[in-house]
């Protein structure tokens, strides 16, 4: 079978348009990969459950026994270890519920809160 003279220099500038194309479609297009957007995707639910979790880590840090203390003592720690005094004082996980992997993270952005 023969192929006209023009077809090969054809299929080159499609395959390097395509490549040209996907160079600029994923370094200033916005396209990801589908792993990529997973875990942007991880990124902002995990953002957004902190977000919404962290007020009522304050209100039940707010309404422990001795708040002033606790205070006091979560003012005078290091940022490290302000989210692990909340984390241990029990505040950031919900009564009856089991610790999840964001508890710390919670603990964290409560203590933020309480300091500021």
């Amino acid at each position: 079978m023969n192929f006209p003279v023009e077809t090969k220099p054809a299929l080159w500038g499609f395959v390097g348009g395509a490549a040209a194309m996907a160079f600029v479609g994923f370094t200033w297009g916005g396209w990801v990969t589908a792993g990529k957007a997973e875990l942007q995707s991880k990124q902002r639910e995990d953002a957004a459950v902190i977000a919404t979790l962290a007020p009522q880590c304050v209100a039940r840090f707010q309404s422990s026994a001795d708040v002033a203390g606790n205070l006091i003592a979560l003012k005078k720690a290091d940022s490290w270890a302000q989210g692990e005094l909340v984390e241990k004082g029990g505040w950031a996980t919900a009564p009856g519920s089991t610790p999840t992997g964001q508890v710390t993270q919670i603990a964290r952005a409560c203590a933020a809160l309480l300091v500021a």
